[in-house]
C-alpha cells in the first residue's frame, strides 16, 4: 500500500506539471496548427520572471507565480506580434514557423544565459515541509503543485466552454473560413490564444523549477515530454492532453520506482513511437477524411 501511494504522489505531482505545460502546446496546435519550438523557452522565462519579482523586487512570494504567469503571456504576446502574424497563411507555414520559433527559442535563451548566468538558482516559490499517509512522507509543495496545476487547467476548461473567448476559440480552432464569417475577429484570437498558452506555460515553469532549479536550458526537457504527451492524446485536443498527461505522470512514476530514474523518459519515447504505429491520429484524436 505504501508503494501505490508513493506512486500515486509522484505521478499526480509530475502529470500536474505535465499538463500545465502540455495544454498550452495543444491549445496553440488546436488553433493556429503550429508547433512552438520555443514553449520550453516560455517556461524558462516564466521561472525566471517570477525569481526576480521575489528576488530582486522583493514582492511577497505569493506573487511568484501570477508574475510567471503574466511573463509567459506576455512573451507569447510579443511572439505573436513580432513574428507568427507575419507568417500566418504563408505557404509551408507549419515548416517555417518551427524554424521561426526554434531560432526564438534560441535567442532567449541566449537572453536568459547573458542577464542571469549559466548557474543555477533556486526558485524562491517553496514551501518547506511535508506530512504522513502512512509511512509515505508527502511534501507541502507537491500538494501546492497538484492544486495550482488543476486550478489553472480548470480556469481554462471554462474560459474555452463558457464564455465568449472560448467560443471564438473553438470556432477558430473548427473551421478559420467559418469562423471569419461569423464575424471572429480571428488575428486577435490567436493573440489570445499565444497569450493563454504562455501564461500556461510560465506558470509551468515556476512550479517546475520549485522542485528542481532555475537554469537557461530547464525548459528543454519539460517541451520535449509536453510533445510526447499531445502526441500520445492526439495534436491539438487539449482536454485529451491533460488527461494523457496525469496517465503519463503515473507511468513514469511507475517505472522509476521498479526500475530507476533513467528509465521514466526512455520508456515515454518508446510510448510515443508505439503509438504513432499504432494510432497515428492519438488516442484522442480522430482521422480526418477529405473528399475530393
Amino acid at each position: 500500500m505504501d508503494v501505490l501511494i508513493q506512486i500515486l504522489v509522484t505521478g499526480a505531482t509530475l502529470g500536474a506539471m505535465y499538463a500545465l505545460a502540455s495544454v498550452g502546446l495543444a491549445l496553440i496546435w488546436g488553433t493556429l496548427g503550429m508547433f512552438n519550438m520555443a514553449h520550453g523557452l516560455f517556461m524558462t522565462i516564466g521561472a525566471y520572471g517570477s525569481y526576480s519579482i521575489v528576488i530582486h523586487l522583493g514582492l511577497p512570494i505569493y506573487i511568484g507565480l501570477p508574475a510567471g504567469f503574466v511573463a509567459g503571456a506576455l512573451t507569447g504576446c510579443l511572439m505573436h506580434v513580432l513574428i507568427v502574424k507575419f507568417m500566418l497563411g504563408t505557404k509551408n507555414f507549419g515548416t517555417n514557423i518551427m524554424v521561426a520559433t526554434a531560432g526564438v527559442g534560441i535567442i532567449l535563451e541566449d537572453l536568459v544565459l547573458k542577464g542571469y548566468g549559466a548557474y543555477p538558482f533556486t526558485q524562491p516559490m517553496s514551501v518547506l515541509g511535508s506530512f504522513k499517509v502512512g509511512n509515505v512522507v508527502i511534501s507541502y509543495q507537491a500538494v501546492i503543485i497538484v492544486a495550482v496545476a488543476a486550478a489553472l487547467i480548470g480556469a481554462t476548461a471554462v474560459l474555452l466552454l463558457k464564455t465568449r473567448l472560448g467560443r471564438a476559440i473553438r470556432a477558430t480552432a473548427m473551421n478559420l473560413d467559418a469562423a471569419k464569417l461569423m464575424g471572429v475577429r480571428t488575428e486577435r484570437t490567436y493573440l489570445q490564444v499565444l497569450a493563454i498558452a504562455g501564461g500556461l506555460a510560465g506558470a509551468a515553469g515556476v512550479l517546475i523549477s520549485s522542485l528542481s532549479t532555475l537554469s537557461p536550458q530547464m525548459g528543454g526537457d519539460p517541451m520535449l515530454k509536453a510533445f510526447v504527451i499531445c502526441v500520445v492524446a492526439g495534436l491539438g485536443h487539449v482536454g485529451g492532453t491533460g488527461l494523457a498527461a496525469v496517465a503519463l505522470g503515473l507511468l513514469e512514476a511507475a517505472v522509476q520506482y521498479f526500475l530507476g530514474v533513467r528509465f521514466g523518459f526512455p520508456v515515454m519515447l518508446v510510448l510515443v513511437i508505439l503509438f504513432l504505429i499504432w494510432r497515428p491520429n492519438g488516442l484522442f484524436g480522430k482521422k480526418v477524411v477529405v473528399r475530393l
